[in-house]
Formats: structure tokens, sequence, C-alpha cells
């Protein structure tokens, strides 16, 4: 795989459970966090899926036009080929939420993932915890997982949670 494509195991247009209103949610293949009652163990296998070029995946988001949520498996081990298609969806004006069993803090460490996020507006963050699990949450399954505003977030210098 070059830095250009990505592995990808499903696009599903027009979905509302990955953030608000109507998106095009990319379910990126690999996860090695393996969290207990994942919704998608399918997506922990790193070679699961197909790879697709960025071209190919933005010509799905922009036939849709709608904002654009990153799931997986986790999209973070894959955040170096990510990037470029990050930087052509934010170009195109659609607003980009990415779902990660990383905490925050650990992905302003990670290089590629630092490079990432002035190009996400909100970051789900945490693995999903069992234990922790909360049907009633928005956009996320269990009470550890936080949504966080990136873009506030960096402008304030500590984390802002969505919709507050």
């Amino acid at each position: 795989m070059t830095s250009r494509t990505l592995r990808v195991i499903d696009i599903v247009p027009g979905t509302s459970v990955d953030g608000p209103g109507l998106r095009t949610s990319i379910y990126f293949s690999g996860c090695h966090h393996r969290c207990e009652g994942c919704h998608n163990p399918q997506s922990w296998d790193m070679n699961a899926g197909k790879e697709m070029s960025v071209d190919e995946i933005m010509s799905v988001i922009d036939e849709n036009g709608f904002n654009v949520t990153f799931s997986g498996g986790d999209p973070i081990y894959q955040s170096e080929a990510l990037l470029p298609l990050a930087q052509a969806i934010s170009q195109r004006g659609y607003s980009i939420w990415c779902y990660t069993g990383f905490r925050y803090e650990e992905l302003l460490e990670m290089p590629y993932a630092s490079r990432l996020l002035p190009y996400i507006d909100v970051v789900v963050d945490s693995p999903f915890d069992l234990k922790l699990r909360d049907i009633s949450l928005r956009f996320r399954g269990s009470s550890n997982q936080r949504l966080i505003d990136v873009r506030r977030s960096n402008a304030e210098s500590k984390i802002i949670l969505w919709g507050e």
C-alpha cells in the first residue's frame, strides 16, 4: 500500500449515527485496540477491505455531498496515508469527524496523527469500554469516550468538548 492509498472496509453515504446530520462514513481497516463488545470486530484485520486511492474515495464523497466521518477499525493506524484525504476533504469544505481508540492527548504526541488534527473538526476519542456502555449518549458508545472540538481545543490550548 502506498501513502496515496488506504485500506477501506466500507463507505456508507447518508448515515446519521456517526456525527450530526447526514454523513458519509468511511470505515478503515485495522485496529489493535480490540475493545470487548466492539460493534465492528471484522475491522480489526489490517488487511481487511480493499485498497482505495484518495481520488476514488473523494469521488464517493463528492457524489453524495455529505460531511465525512472516519471510523473503522481505527483510522489513526493509517494516519500517514489519511493526511492527503483529510486535506482534500477539508479543501472542498466538508467537515470531518474521526473516531479513534486513542486518547486525544496521545494523538498530539503521534507525528502523523498530530499533522492530521488540523483537518479534523471533532475527534471521538478513547477505546469503547463495555463496562461503561451507555446507549443514551450521542455519537459514542461508552461514557469514557469524549467528543472533542479540535479547532476550539487548539485555539484555547485545552480540551473543549463538542457541543459545549
